[in-house]
């Protein structure tokens, strides 16, 4: 009864927490900033993200999460000790109830390593939710009609694609190709093309700058500063929309084939569901311009993006540990 219920999307590019009441009250970088000799954690979130490429000997910044799952253990559970102790307070007589948003496709292992981080962060109870079910409580998708409702959630590390019918999730493809992937792309063809090395921020930049899923008529480019691969010089290129749209273009279509291998399996009468209502994309990656365009053109089928799609998977992970009991089907508790 005193204690308190907070969800988090514990996202590879940024994690988000909402709490009970109050709705999303945080939302920081995932990355964490570590000393090297003794493991302290130095800083997380938005200040960790400044470190990152520019840190000294002895201070590391880095991603805690790959792909949407856990890669470094000890540092995603000083993340999690650190959201619960500024959402909850350092000192709390009354440990929280924590909700974790997983991507449907992991393992038990993995499934596992969420719970215990969550648990050894300070929570009292912890409960997982898939991510895709998630995010379609989160876009007021109505997931407990008897009829379909398809779902594509591209974040940053991974992509998740479900059909969910009568509160579950029917069929899903869980592939670990998403936003890092683009801007990895584009790392590798700025190096190819220019003997430009740029780091992650850049990349990050050049992609909200110039990325469209779909070749745009206007060409508008942008200066990307760096250092020769050759001379090891800094140097200054000048990048067009359209060679991005051409480099990106490898992994949008990775992310279409996990979509179409879940239409593929997708049972007829709710297949027929879908092509009437069409899917629905959420997450950060589903801003990519003409995104939206070019799934519809690929697919045949309406694809529309969700009313504030960054925030989908958390407000959903916070709808359904506020309601525990109607989606109790659908949540592994531990």
């Amino acid at each position: 009864m005193f204690s308190k219920k907070i969800a988090i999307d514990l996202g590879t590019a940024n994690s988000l927490v909402y709490l009970e009441g109050q709705g999303v009250i945080l939302n920081e970088p995932t990355v964490v900033a570590v000393a090297s000799e003794d493991g302290q954690v130095l800083a997380v979130g938005n200040a960790a993200k400044e470190m990152l490429g520019r840190t000294p000997e002895g201070i590391e910044a880095s991603r805690p999460l790959r792909d949407g799952v856990i890669a470094d253990y000890i540092v995603t559970e000083a993340m999690l000790s650190f959201f619960l102790d500024k959402v909850a307070g350092r000192t709390r007589f009354f440990k929280p109830e924590v909700m974790v948003c997983v991507p449907a496709g992991v393992t038990s292992v993995e499934r596992r390593a969420v719970l215990d981080a969550t648990l050894s962060a300070g929570a009292r109870i912890a409960y997982l939710i898939d991510e895709p079910l998630a995010a379609a409580i989160g876009a007021k998708i109505p997931i407990g009609a008897p009829s379909g409702n398809m779902i594509v959630d591209i974040g940053g590390g991974s992509t998740e694609a479900a059909v969910i019918s009568l509160g579950g999730v029917v069929v899903h493809k869980s592939a670990r190709v998403a936003g890092n992937k683009i801007d990895e792309a584009i790392t590798l063809y700025v190096r190819r093309k220019y003997n430009l090395i740029i780091g992650e921020r850049t990349a990050e930049e050049i992609k909200l700058a110039l990325a469209s899923a779909t070749q745009e008529t206007k060409d508008s480019s942008i200066e990307v500063r760096g250092r020769d691969s050759i001379t090891g010089l800094p140097k200054v290129v000048e990048l067009k929309s359209s060679e991005i749209t051409e480099a990106i273009r490898p992994v949008l279509n990775s992310i279409l084939d996990a979509v179409k291998q879940v239409l593929e399996e997708t049972p007829p009468e709710l297949a027929s569901d879908i092509i009437d209502k069409g899917i629905i994309m959420s997450g950060g990656t589903s801003l990519l311009n003409n995104l939206n365009k070019f799934f519809t053109d690929s697919l045949g089928v309406p694809c529309h993006i969700a009313d504030d799609p960054l925030l989908c998977v958390v407000y959903g992970t916070g709808t359904a540990l506020e309601n525990i009991d109607l989606y109790r089907r659908s949540i592994v508790k531990r």
